[in-house]
Protein backbone atom coordinates (compact mmCIF):
# COMPACT_ATOMS: atom_id res chain seq x y z
CA UNK A 1 0.00 0.00 0.00
CA UNK A 2 1.27 3.36 -0.69
CA UNK A 3 0.71 6.34 1.46
CA UNK A 4 0.14 9.99 -0.19
CA UNK A 5 3.22 12.21 0.65
CA UNK A 6 1.38 14.17 2.84
CA UNK A 7 0.45 11.71 5.22
CA UNK A 8 3.77 9.86 5.46
CA UNK A 9 5.08 11.66 8.41
CA UNK A 10 1.83 10.51 10.67
CA UNK A 11 2.04 7.19 9.26
CA UNK A 12 5.32 6.75 10.51
CA UNK A 13 4.86 7.91 13.34
CA UNK A 14 2.19 5.64 14.18
CA UNK A 15 4.00 2.59 13.29
CA UNK A 16 6.69 4.10 15.85
CA UNK A 17 4.07 4.01 18.34
CA UNK A 18 2.32 0.97 17.47
CA UNK A 19 5.78 -0.88 17.32
CA UNK A 20 7.18 0.76 20.53
CA UNK A 21 3.51 -0.36 22.61
CA UNK A 22 4.35 -3.91 21.13
CA UNK A 23 7.45 -4.09 22.43
CA UNK A 24 6.51 -2.44 25.97
CA UNK A 25 3.87 -5.03 26.09
CA UNK A 26 5.89 -8.50 25.48
CA UNK A 27 8.98 -6.67 27.64
CA UNK A 28 6.44 -7.09 30.42
CA UNK A 29 5.67 -10.48 30.60
CA UNK A 30 7.17 -13.70 30.58
CA UNK A 31 6.20 -17.25 29.83
CA UNK A 32 7.05 -20.37 31.82
CA UNK A 33 6.11 -23.92 31.62
CA UNK A 34 6.74 -25.35 35.49
CA UNK A 35 4.52 -28.53 35.30
CA UNK A 36 1.04 -28.06 36.27
CA UNK A 37 0.02 -24.59 34.95
CA UNK A 38 -2.67 -24.23 37.88
CA UNK A 39 0.19 -24.42 40.45
CA UNK A 40 2.57 -22.01 38.57
CA UNK A 41 -0.39 -19.95 38.24
CA UNK A 42 -1.44 -20.13 41.48
CA UNK A 43 2.71 -19.09 42.99
CA UNK A 44 2.96 -16.20 40.79
CA UNK A 45 0.05 -14.14 41.25
CA UNK A 46 1.25 -14.08 44.99
CA UNK A 47 4.33 -12.35 44.07
CA UNK A 48 4.53 -8.82 44.21
CA UNK A 49 4.45 -6.58 40.98
CA UNK A 50 2.88 -9.55 38.91
CA UNK A 51 -0.14 -8.39 37.59
CA UNK A 52 -1.36 -11.54 36.33
CA UNK A 53 -1.42 -14.95 34.93
CA UNK A 54 -2.85 -17.02 32.66
CA UNK A 55 -2.49 -20.58 31.70
CA UNK A 56 -1.93 -21.86 28.75
CA UNK A 57 0.09 -23.83 25.65
CA UNK A 58 3.35 -23.24 24.06
CA UNK A 59 6.33 -24.41 22.25
CA UNK A 60 4.45 -26.92 20.36
CA UNK A 61 3.24 -27.59 16.30
CA UNK A 62 -0.86 -28.12 16.56
CA UNK A 63 -2.46 -24.71 16.59
CA UNK A 64 -5.01 -24.01 18.91
CA UNK A 65 -4.76 -27.06 20.77
CA UNK A 66 -7.16 -28.56 23.34
CA UNK A 67 -6.10 -29.72 26.91
CA UNK A 68 -6.77 -33.46 25.71
CA UNK A 69 -4.71 -32.85 22.92
CA UNK A 70 -1.68 -31.76 24.99
CA UNK A 71 -2.36 -33.91 27.42
CA UNK A 72 -2.85 -36.95 25.03
CA UNK A 73 1.04 -36.00 23.40
CA UNK A 74 2.23 -35.38 20.42
CA UNK A 75 1.28 -31.76 20.41
CA UNK A 76 4.83 -30.73 21.30
CA UNK A 77 3.47 -28.17 23.38
CA UNK A 78 4.05 -27.77 27.07
CA UNK A 79 1.77 -26.54 30.07
CA UNK A 80 2.57 -22.88 30.01
CA UNK A 81 1.77 -19.75 32.41
CA UNK A 82 2.13 -16.35 30.86
CA UNK A 83 2.99 -14.14 33.86
CA UNK A 84 1.96 -9.96 33.40
CA UNK A 85 4.21 -7.39 35.14
CA UNK A 86 4.46 -3.90 36.66
CA UNK A 87 8.21 -3.37 35.52
CA UNK A 88 8.68 -0.93 38.61
CA UNK A 89 7.77 -3.79 41.00
CA UNK A 90 9.83 -6.33 39.35
CA UNK A 91 11.81 -7.58 36.41
CA UNK A 92 12.29 -11.07 34.56
CA UNK A 93 15.65 -11.54 36.14
CA UNK A 94 13.44 -11.47 39.55
CA UNK A 95 10.77 -13.68 38.08
CA UNK A 96 13.01 -16.21 36.73
CA UNK A 97 14.76 -16.73 39.73
CA UNK A 98 11.84 -17.42 41.82
CA UNK A 99 10.18 -19.39 38.78
CA UNK A 100 13.55 -22.00 39.74
CA UNK A 101 12.96 -22.53 43.05
CA UNK A 102 9.49 -23.28 42.38
CA UNK A 103 10.00 -26.46 40.23
CA UNK A 104 12.55 -29.64 40.49
CA UNK A 105 14.32 -28.34 37.18
CA UNK A 106 16.76 -31.60 37.38
CA UNK A 107 13.80 -33.62 36.19
CA UNK A 108 13.76 -34.04 32.49
CA UNK A 109 10.44 -36.12 32.25
CA UNK A 110 7.76 -34.38 34.21
CA UNK A 111 7.17 -32.71 37.37
CA UNK A 112 6.16 -34.67 40.41
CA UNK A 113 3.60 -36.51 39.50
CA UNK A 114 2.74 -35.46 35.91
CA UNK A 115 4.92 -37.03 33.76
CA UNK A 116 5.48 -36.37 29.67
CA UNK A 117 6.55 -33.92 27.62
CA UNK A 118 3.46 -31.18 28.19
CA UNK A 119 4.92 -31.03 31.71
CA UNK A 120 8.29 -30.49 31.37
CA UNK A 121 10.10 -27.29 32.73
CA UNK A 122 11.19 -24.18 30.27
CA UNK A 123 11.62 -21.00 30.05
CA UNK A 124 10.19 -19.12 26.59
CA UNK A 125 12.30 -16.05 25.96
CA UNK A 126 10.81 -13.08 23.71
CA UNK A 127 13.73 -10.56 23.26
CA UNK A 128 17.67 -10.82 24.04
CA UNK A 129 17.34 -8.99 27.41
CA UNK A 130 15.13 -12.25 28.70
CA UNK A 131 16.99 -14.45 27.19
CA UNK A 132 20.05 -12.99 28.74
CA UNK A 133 17.99 -13.02 32.52
CA UNK A 134 16.72 -16.40 31.88
CA UNK A 135 20.37 -17.76 31.30
CA UNK A 136 21.81 -15.73 34.28
CA UNK A 137 19.25 -17.25 36.39
CA UNK A 138 19.50 -20.47 35.73
CA UNK A 139 23.41 -20.64 36.01
CA UNK A 140 22.70 -19.40 39.02
CA UNK A 141 20.20 -21.78 40.38
CA UNK A 142 22.69 -24.57 38.81
CA UNK A 143 25.32 -22.95 40.91
CA UNK A 144 22.68 -22.88 43.93
CA UNK A 145 21.79 -26.02 43.75
CA UNK A 146 24.62 -28.18 43.03
CA UNK A 147 23.15 -30.49 40.52
CA UNK A 148 22.41 -30.02 36.66
CA UNK A 149 19.37 -27.99 35.86
CA UNK A 150 17.39 -29.47 32.32
CA UNK A 151 15.34 -26.40 31.95
CA UNK A 152 15.83 -25.01 28.52
CA UNK A 153 15.69 -21.56 27.63
CA UNK A 154 13.61 -21.71 24.20
CA UNK A 155 12.37 -18.41 21.73
CA UNK A 156 9.36 -17.72 22.33
CA UNK A 157 6.55 -19.18 20.06
CA UNK A 158 2.91 -18.58 19.81
CA UNK A 159 1.10 -18.99 23.10
CA UNK A 160 -2.45 -20.14 23.11
CA UNK A 161 -4.76 -19.80 26.14
CA UNK A 162 -6.07 -22.39 27.66
CA UNK A 163 -9.94 -23.18 28.24
CA UNK A 164 -11.74 -21.02 30.16
CA UNK A 165 -11.99 -23.41 33.22
CA UNK A 166 -8.32 -23.54 33.58
CA UNK A 167 -7.90 -19.79 34.22
CA UNK A 168 -8.18 -19.08 38.26
CA UNK A 169 -8.95 -22.94 39.14
CA UNK A 170 -6.56 -23.01 41.85
CA UNK A 171 -9.23 -19.75 43.20
CA UNK A 172 -12.50 -21.51 41.89
CA UNK A 173 -15.62 -22.20 43.63
CA UNK A 174 -17.27 -24.54 40.58
CA UNK A 175 -17.99 -27.78 41.79
CA UNK A 176 -16.00 -30.79 40.36
CA UNK A 177 -16.64 -34.30 40.60
CA UNK A 178 -13.48 -35.74 42.17
CA UNK A 179 -13.23 -39.39 43.95
CA UNK A 180 -14.15 -37.57 47.03
CA UNK A 181 -17.33 -36.79 45.89
CA UNK A 182 -18.39 -32.91 44.04
CA UNK A 183 -16.27 -30.27 45.75
CA UNK A 184 -15.39 -26.79 44.68
CA UNK A 185 -12.06 -26.18 42.50
CA UNK A 186 -10.17 -24.42 44.80
CA UNK A 187 -10.59 -27.57 47.15
CA UNK A 188 -9.78 -29.99 44.36
CA UNK A 189 -6.75 -28.14 43.98
CA UNK A 190 -5.48 -28.34 47.35
CA UNK A 191 -5.88 -31.91 47.68
CA UNK A 192 -4.17 -32.20 43.84
CA UNK A 193 -1.44 -30.39 45.09
CA UNK A 194 -0.76 -32.49 48.16
CA UNK A 195 -1.07 -35.60 46.75
CA UNK A 196 1.21 -34.30 43.57
CA UNK A 197 3.91 -33.74 46.30
CA UNK A 198 5.04 -30.39 44.51
CA UNK A 199 5.31 -28.70 47.59
CA UNK A 200 7.22 -31.27 49.11
CA UNK A 201 10.32 -31.89 46.72
CA UNK A 202 10.51 -28.50 46.32
CA UNK A 203 11.36 -28.08 49.83
CA UNK A 204 13.42 -31.12 49.75
CA UNK A 205 15.30 -29.70 46.53
CA UNK A 206 15.49 -25.96 47.56
CA UNK A 207 14.63 -26.36 51.20
CA UNK A 208 14.68 -22.62 52.56
CA UNK A 209 14.69 -20.82 49.60
CA UNK A 210 11.85 -22.64 47.92
CA UNK A 211 9.55 -18.86 47.97
CA UNK A 212 6.20 -20.47 47.51
CA UNK A 213 6.54 -23.37 50.13
CA UNK A 214 5.97 -22.69 54.30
Amino acid sequence: MRFPVSTRPLVLALLILFGISAQRAQADEIVVAGGCFWCVEADFEKVKGVTGAVSGYTGGKTANPTYKQVSRGGTGHYEAVRISFNPSQTNPRELYDLFFRSVDPTDAGGQFCDRGDSYRTAIFVSNPAQKKAAEEAKAAAQAALGRKIVTPVLDAKRFYKAEDYHQGYYKGDKLVITRFGPVKQSTAYKKYRGACGRDQRVKQLWGSAAPFVN
